[in-house]
């Protein structure tokens, strides 16, 4: 994903307006972009509430800037700049977190990206967006460069594997329904979408047909979408790679209460008042926190088991 928004930014550098802007981490990966673009990249080192005003400046003065750095560092560190110089002046500033959820998964909790949904969605003007795939990474980035705002896009790392069709039409606030189903939604964004497909083919061979919906902007959120599903299966499911508190699972449920679909059957997957406090490989770390297509799977059944019950003691009721 890495790999596939660089290559990206590198065409969109054509625009002389764009600016990159790093704080020291990344720079061996610009090593290409610099010799293509020598002009359009600053590194401003490890100050990266420096940084963040300096794109703020370039951005008052007609550029574009885009701004890279691993999500703690860019999303925690500088957060009162981004809020006061970016979006509180409504500057076309572009941010690109590089780590989300749990790439990251040797260096510790210090450098999961676990909070920034929660913590840039309450922001106004804020655009976010969460891709799931290298395909879907590019398509973003041009979608960002396009949008006039405050844009943050947040992406793994190394290799993630493709989930979305090559052909679709990417477009920012409206999420795609990779697979249809009938008897339960299953809602998720980032990379944890690979992990989400294999358990709707479990449940598949379960007799159990699983809707799987892509939502790669969390801000502003496909209403129609989620409500949608939520009346047509009757059962949603959440799944992220993020603490549920104020990320996909808080977005996703207050939508379907908003709308009035509360009484779809809820549940969702994802740190609960935690942090993730193991190290390894990413699929360790999944295994650990209950974020395995098995886990998904087993999670689905139990919902629609309560689903299930909740239907017969209405009919016994009438």
């Amino acid at each position: 994903m890495r790999n596939a928004f660089i290559s990206e930014l590198a065409e969109l550098a054509e625009d002389p307006r764009l600016m990159t802007l790093l704080a020291d981490n990344g720079i061996i990966v610009y090593d290409d972009y610099q010799k293509r673009r020598p002009k359009q990249l600053l590194n401003l080192g490890i100050a990266e509430s420096n940084l963040i005003g300096v794109a703020a400046g370039l951005a008052s003065s007609g550029f574009i800037p885009v701004v890279y750095s691993i999500i703690p560092f860019l999303v925690m560190r500088p957060f009162e700049f981004v809020r006061d110089d970016i979006c509180y002046q409504n500057l076309n500033v572009k941010l690109v977190g590089i780590g989300a959820g749990f790439a990251y998964s040797s260096l510790g909790p210090t450098h999961h990206g676990t909070e920034d949904v929660a913590l840039l969605s309450c922001l106004p003007n804020m655009t976010i967006l969460s891709p799931s795939d290298p395909l879907e990474t590019r398509k973003a980035a041009r979608a960002a460069y396009e949008h006039d705002g405050p844009v943050y896009l947040r992406i793994g790392t190394g290799r993630n594997p493709v989930v979305n069709p090559t052909d679709y039409s990417f477009e920012l606030g409206k999420g795609i329904e990779l697979r249809s189903g009938t008897d339960i939604s299953l809602i998720s964004t980032g990379t944890i979408l690979s992990e989400v497909l294999k358990a709707s083919d479990a449940l598949e061979r379960q007799g159990i047909s699983a809707r799987v919906i892509n939502i790669h902007t969390l801000k502003p959120l496909d209403r129609e979408i989620v409500i949608r599903a939520a009346k047509e299966t009757g059962a949603v499911l959440t799944i992220e790679e993020h603490t549920t508190t104020g990320g996909l699972a808080s977005l996703v449920a207050s939508e379907l209460m908003e709308s009035g679909v509360g009484q779809a059957r809820f549940a969702c997957l994802g740190l609960k008042n935690r942090f993730c406090e193991n190290y390894g490989a990413i699929e360790d770390l999944r295994s650990a926190l209950g974020l395995t297509a098995e886990d998904i799977c087993e999670r689905a059944v139990q919902l629609l088991s309560a689903k299930a019950v909740d239907a017969a003691d209405s009919m016994l009721s009438v």
